[in-house]
């Protein structure tokens, strides 16, 4: 059953200017076909990143993935026989990308679609281009991340993949993969707490001094879109080094909301 992870969503109070941001500093594109009121849908020409705006509730954060699959029904009913656990939900035709949202054994939301499926609006009907800058990852912190690692190899048939991160298990489609790493309390001694879920989206980008050089100069013309600083204060440092520890990437920024981003040349 091949599988592809190639959607990210982030909740944002900004939401128009957290597109600005993708745009200008990793060069995606946003659909011709989008839709003024509702959320942002951008791609890099494999995943889409949709960034959707808060409402009441729920709060600012890299929110859920995505995985492409080629026949729904047949995930669902494999989904219902082994993992009867795991609940799913039908999700409005107006959503880009969701079909389907369900979740992992720990909990972890995500959503699911097939590539002729009625969701697949806005840039998912036309995210077929080549670029220099792209996602490459997410990290996902995680109560049991051995188990939940079993679950997507047998339900999407991922590949584990060789990472360089104590405890960590590493899956892909091929060409974006899943980093999922174990969550402990502990961990958050000396910095704010985070509960289990998504932690931060990896980018791939052509030369690191490059992508410093133009993040500086765009910064520089455009604050607005300026990253915002991770490592600041003593409990900033902590979580930076943590970050560091369980990331793939040699430099890590924020988005203006503050997402993680682990950039990877």
């Amino acid at each position: 059953m091949a599988s592809k992870i190639n959607h990210v969503a982030i909740m944002s109070g900004n939401y128009a200017l957290e597109s600005k941001f993708y745009e200008s500093m990793f060069s995606m594109k946003n659909s011709a076909k989008a839709r003024p009121s509702r959320a942002v849908s951008i791609g890099d020409g494999y995943v889409g990143m949709n960034i959707n705006p808060r409402r009441a509730g729920r709060p600012a954060r890299l929110d859920h993935f995505g995985i492409q699959v080629d026949d729904l029904q047949a995930t669902l009913a494999k989904l219902g026989e082994k993992y009867p656990h795991c609940e799913y939900l039908q999700r409005p035709s107006t959503r880009p990308f969701a079909a389907i949202s369900t979740h992992d054994p720990d909990g972890n939301v995500f959503d699911l679609t097939e590539a002729k499926g009625g969701n697949m609006k806005d840039v998912y009907t036309h995210n077929d281009w080549v670029q220099d800058r792209t996602i490459s990852h997410v990290g996902i912190r995680t109560l049991h991340a051995e188990a939940c690692a079993e679950f997507y190899i047998d339900m999407f048939d991922l590949k584990p993949s060789n990472l360089p991160i104590e405890g960590a298990y590493g899956l892909t489609d091929g060409r974006v993969s899943i980093v999922l790493l174990p969550w402990s309390i502990k961990d958050y001694a000396r910095t704010g707490i985070v509960g289990p879920g998504m932690d931060y989206i990896g980018f791939k980008v052509e030369n690191m001094d490059k992508f410093k050089t133009d993040v500086q100069e765009i910064a520089d013309s455009n604050p607005l879109i300026a990253p915002s600083p991770v490592g600041s204060g003593p409990e900033g440092k902590a979580r930076l080094e943590m970050l560091e520890r369980t990331s793939l990437g040699s430099w890590h920024i924020a988005d203006p909301d503050g997402v993680l981003l682990d950039i990877v040349a």
